[in-house]
């Protein structure tokens, strides 16, 4: 009985453990996605070499901090209309910065 215990114990800490590892990567796999739906396109259009993750690795780029990232987000949300709530703007700043900025929080 005791081991019986044990196993259930030990089984719904594991998932526990699992899904709260998926939960912590849900906010990169939304950024990830906004940016492939939202936002590529039009980079890809103003660089002028099809690619929209180059505006982000240019070597002139205005983004030089995380606050210049979120404000840059937020603007092409209001200014392209993009229908963003602000946590799909964090979660956009989450992902491009482990994708490409790496600034530290």
């Amino acid at each position: 009985m005791k081991f019986l215990i044990k196993s259930l114990a030990l089984a719904v800490m594991a998932t526990f453990l699992l899904s709260s590892s998926v939960f912590a990567n849900e906010p990169l796999a939304n950024g990830k996605v906004i940016d492939q739906e939202k936002c590529y396109a039009c980079h890809a259009k103003k660089t002028g070499f099809g690619n929209g993750d180059m505006i982000y690795t240019r070597s002139d780029s205005k983004v030089t901090t995380l606050a210049k990232l979120n404000s840059m987000i937020s603007v092409c949300n209001s200014e392209l209309r993009l229908d963003l709530f602000p946590e799909d703007e964090s979660d956009v700043s989450k992902y491009l910065n482990q994708q490409f900025y790496k600034f530290k929080p």
